[in-house]
């Protein structure tokens, strides 16, 4: 063992001499280095050997890189770089080959390679390690498409983007991420050639016998790409996609017809196909640039009609609730946009109301929407009051729905407030005391609901008394609450993210604290909930944080996350480290 450290130590020593003799470095400074290396190397050579031992090593080296570059920038010196991080580069790029193949499934590892490979230029090394990964991890479709991406945009390699992209689709043939990725980069490759021939054609460059393929330039290679995704994949949400990723480029009118005309005559039973058409109706092209806002308004308002009679249209064939689904949240999300003009607004408020009547007529009325509809109707007590008792009928079983209408009637002071409580305790625990829960009035009212023996509305009510503590008390009260229900369950993730929150609006946050909060959250939901590990990792990425506790953590949500959300993770991890997020 001695014997190979001392090999690598002497190997280290010409860029040693050359950082202190180009002045990078004092003296003092490369000893220093050489010593820390010798206790590196030796960690390395051990009989048992530590993965963290690896990390060390390559976090150290890339600490040394970074430091050059920054004295070089300081001093404006910048030759060498053969001698000097050329040789660094490939010990980091060996340490992290060692690593990798004693700890195969590790991905974090050949992400970091990737990224340290991608940030420093080497391009050849890049390709290899990419190769390798997918030997070992074929299974994970991110991890292709980061590859193809990698070819596409860092090597400027489309015949090996699509290479990829095909071996891709022998593992994962009914994958949509890989045929949206796919789809958009054979639209991106005929993009580059167009304007390299628009290019060669204003520089009046004669290229000979070479000729761009009008085919490729039209994108029929993104067609062929279409129709195979199209035949293995059944949906109109997909299919949408991929006519929502052709319309991004302006040379695909064609290819968008073709897929517009295949998607209406095969998704005829879609709600999805019937929501999208209706909404290119407020595209259409309509009367010409109008000056005044009433004019303006009025052409909306023709627009937003004409995607009404399309819904009308659709419902009479498919008169379902994911139908009524799109039409009533088309209407809400026109009636939320702002305009000036009275008469749209009321007109939008209208036509909202009749369509939120006629899905509950058809009992297929979402029960979030009801929530809408009330609110909708505050101004007339009489129709608020009927709408909320009407909803509690429809939806006896959801503590959310007792609770809201309950809500509604105390704030409307209506006469039936008393009866539908009576009514809620026949359908929920009858010792659970709803009212109170809802008007936030005092502790010993939230205190009764945190104790409630109905999980939904026990866990919902912590949220609402901690965030109720921290507007009255500020964030010693906050604290506090929190401290003395952080161990009765049921809980809410919002529970967790809302002291989270708290503590980041104070002056100078605890890292301790978020990470006691974090770490209690993951107690409850880290099996499920990637997001969660995900907003650990960026707040240790943070002024505050660590971003060596980076790694840990990552291991930590691999071997504890379950199921699908191992993938996600990983996707998500892998957009963070290649600087996507």
């Amino acid at each position: 063992m001695a014997d190979i450290v001392q090999q690598r130590l002497e190997d280290r020593i010409p860029a040693l001499e050359q950082l202190e003799r180009v002045g990078l470095f004092t003296s003092k400074e490369v000893k220093s280095m050489l010593k820390r290396s010798t206790a590196l190397e030796y960690k390395l050579h051990r009989t048992v050997q530590s993965k963290d031992d690896f990390i060390t090593y390559i976090q150290y080296e890339i600490n040394v890189l970074e430091l050059i570059k920054k004295r070089r920038a300081r001093i404006g010196y910048h030759f060498k770089r053969e001698e000097i991080e050329y040789p660094i580069i490939h010990r980091i790029n060996h340490v992290f080959r060692r690593a990798t193949t004693k700890w195969k499934e590790d991905v974090q590892l050949w992400l970091s390679q990737v990224a340290f490979n991608k940030k420093w230029g080497t391009k050849t090394q890049l390709s290899k390690v990419l190769s390798s990964m997918l030997a070992i991890h074929p299974d994970k479709p991110a991890l292709w498409i980061m590859a193809a991406k990698c070819e596409m945009e860092d090597r400027n390699s489309s015949e090996s983007a699509r290479h990829l992209f095909l071996r891709a689709l022998r593992f994962h043939p009914e994958n949509k991420k890989v045929y949206q990725e796919y789809f958009r980069m054979e639209l991106m490759h005929a993009e580059k050639l167009r304007k390299q021939q628009q290019e060669l054609e204003e520089a009046k460059i004669d290229v000979g016998e070479y000729n761009f393929s009008p085919e490729i330039l039209s994108g029929k290679l993104a067609e062929v790409v279409y129709r195979d995704a199209a035949q293995k994949i059944k949906g109109a949400e997909f299919i949408l996609s991929l006519l929502q990723i052709a319309a991004i480029f302006d040379f695909t009118k064609e290819l968008q017809d073709t897929i517009l005309q295949e998607l209406q005559s095969q998704y005829v039973d879609d709600c999805m196909m019937w929501d999208f058409m209706a909404k290119r109706e407020l595209d259409a092209a309509g009367a010409p640039e109008l000056q005044s806002a009433k004019g303006r308004a009025s052409d909306t308002d023709r627009r937003e009609e004409r995607c009404c009679v399309v819904y009308e249209e659709a419902l009479k064939s498919l008169n379902t609730e994911a139908m009524w689904t799109c039409y009533v949240t088309f209407c809400l999300e026109r009636y939320k946009r702002k305009t000036n003009v009275s008469e749209l607004k009321e007109k939008r408020k209208e036509r909202l109301l009749r369509v939120l009547q006629s899905a509950h007529d058809a009992k297929l009325l979402q029960e979030s929407f009801y929530k809408n509809w009330v609110l909708l109707s505050s101004g007339d007590t009489v129709s608020a009051t009927q709408i909320a008792i009407t909803a509690t009928q429809c939806f006896s079983q959801s503590v959310e729905m007792w609770s809201f209408s309950l809500q509604t009637l105390v704030q409307l002071e209506s006469t039936e407030a008393g009866h539908l409580f009576q009514e809620a305790l026949k359908h929920v625990n009858p010792k659970v005391v709803v009212v109170p829960q809802l008007t936030l009035s005092g502790t010993q009212h939230l205190t009764k609901g945190l104790l409630s023996l109905v999980p939904a509305v026990s866990s919902a009510m912590k949220e609402k008394y901690l965030e109720w503590s921290y507007k009255t008390g500020g964030y010693k009260r906050a604290r506090k609450t929190f401290t003395s229900l952080h161990e009765h369950r049921p809980f809410t993730k919002a529970f967790f993210m809302k002291m989270i929150e708290i503590e980041k609006e104070q002056e100078t946050p605890k890292i301790s604290n978020l990470r006691d909060y974090y770490e209690r959250a993951l107690r409850e939901f880290g099996s499920s909930d990637e997001d969660l590990w995900m907003d650990y990792i960026k707040e240790e990425l943070g002024r505050h944080g660590n971003p060596e506790n980076c790694g840990k953590l990552h291991w930590r949500a691999v071997k504890t996350l379950e199921g699908e959300s191992v993938e996600h993770f990983t996707t998500q991890y892998t957009l963070l480290q290649t600087g996507h997020v």
